[in-house]
């Protein structure tokens, strides 16, 4: 009798106290925070091309910039510092929901994505895009060619006195939405599986793996699949996007982890340290938005249907993801406290990491950077949404025990003890 009333012990609800304000109403930040970068983008329109201009460079080509550098690893540190490591070895406990991760995310997403957006951009919405618009895009790092010169789909041009590859407008959003659909797992995604009463242990693993895989495997896929989209394919830049947005990042956290817990005690660093990130985080992301949206206010209010050509494969492939892996979980007979967490991983993005890959490899005033950030603005409504359907569904799926309060904290979120 007792074995079968744990099975149907539901898990605690979180209650809406237990998250910041920037968590609560992330929705409307990010919202008002594309409104003040269209606004100051069409009052101070140098202000976010000087900001562009702030940038590390190798030859002539702008590699890294500063601005964006400096709020990515604002974006990142928090998620890698609060990744324990040593629970990465315990990952074989949980293989069957950590192997449906890992194969959704690298065997199916950046394929799926790659397909959906063709399709749409490149098919469906490319007359109301303009078949014949153009963007411009850095050249390759280490690419030097004459003026007229083709590359891929692209053509070699001068504009303002430096080389830029005009290359078609939807081909620059379809490389976007291929950085978008090769980044799996967002620091955010604590936050979703918090919210559906999902394993937070299990999900910090799957977080830790995934950050892990993506070092290795996110400049290969998104290398094949741009080439295969005929856009310029910068190896040089993909892997240093990698090196100075995941890997530095990730030494930081690792380290300043094991530093921090030793000094102060595991205690102080989860309940004192960890709940400072999350606004910091969140403030970087928020102001990322104000500079990308600034350098693109005037296309977006020239054409602002451009967002809703972007949005809807994004849409699609998000909600296509979530059902697969979903429905796979069920398959396999998952808990609902393992299965939550698996499909919205699948689901999520590391939109920090594409930002920036985008940002680096064609330029903050691309399209294919445009595309990347209207995947923060899909994502964060539609991922509510589909916690949302996770909590409804909880009768789908066997319930597990509940986990300790203390694994729960691990992933940095103080919730509430079980009746």
């Amino acid at each position: 009798m007792a074995q079968a009333r744990s099975a149907t012990v539901s898990p605690p609800r979180p209650s809406s106290r237990d998250m910041s304000v920037f968590e609560r109403y992330l929705s409307l930040w990010v919202g008002l925070c594309i409104l003040g970068g269209i606004g100051l983008g069409q009052t101070v329109p140098g202000l976010a091309t000087a900001l562009d201009g702030m940038a590390l460079y190798v030859g002539d080509a702008p590699v890294v910039s500063i601005p964006i550098a400096v709020c990515l690893f604002f974006m990142m540190y928090p998620i890698m510092v609060k990744i324990d490591f040593a629970k990465v070895a315990t990952a074989s406990r949980n293989a069957k929901p950590v192997g449906l991760t890992l194969f959704v995310n690298w065997a199916i997403k950046p394929f799926s994505m790659y397909a959906i957006a063709a399709l749409c951009l490149g098919g469906l919405f490319q007359t109301f895009i303009g078949p014949e618009a153009i963007d411009y895009v850095k050249m390759p790092l280490g690419l030097s060619l004459p003026v007229g010169s083709a590359y891929g789909a692209g053509e070699v041009v001068l504009v303002d006195g430096v080389k830029m590859l005009a290359v078609p407008l939807w081909r620059s959003y379809l490389a976007g939405c291929i950085l978008l659909g090769v980044a799996p797992c967002t620091a955010m995604v604590l936050v979703w599986g918090y919210l559906a009463q999902g394993n937070s242990g299990l999900t910090l693993v799957m977080v830790a793996l995934n950050s892990l895989t993506m070092l290795v495997l996110y400049g290969v896929l998104g290398g094949f699949l741009l080439g295969i989209g005929r856009l310029p394919v910068p190896w040089q830049a993909l892997m240093l996007s990698i090196g100075v947005y995941v890997v530095l990042p990730l030494l930081a956290g690792y380290f300043s982890r094991d530093w921090l817990i030793r000094a102060k005690g595991e205690a102080w660093f989860t309940e004192r340290f960890l709940p400072l990130l999350t606004p910091v985080t969140i403030l970087a992301l928020l102001l990322t938005l104000v500079v990308l949206f600034s350098l693109k206010g005037e296309v977006i209010v020239a054409n602002p249907l451009t967002i809703v050509w972007i949005a809807i494969p994004l849409f699609i492939q998000t909600v296509l993801i979530f059902g697969l892996t979903y429905g796979l979980a069920r398959l396999l007979k998952f808990s609902y406290q393992d299965a939550a967490p698996s499909a919205l991983i699948g689901a999520s993005n590391h939109f920090e990491v594409a930002i920036a890959t985008a940002t680096m490899l064609f330029g903050l005033s691309s399209a294919a950077a445009l595309a990347t950030v209207v995947g923060v603005l899909i994502e964060v409504p539609v991922m509510l949404l589909l916690v949302r359907v996770c909590q409804r569904t909880q009768g789908w799926f066997a319930l597990s025990a509940v986990a300790p309060a203390g694994a729960q904290r691990s992933a940095g979120y103080d919730l509430p003890e079980p009746d």
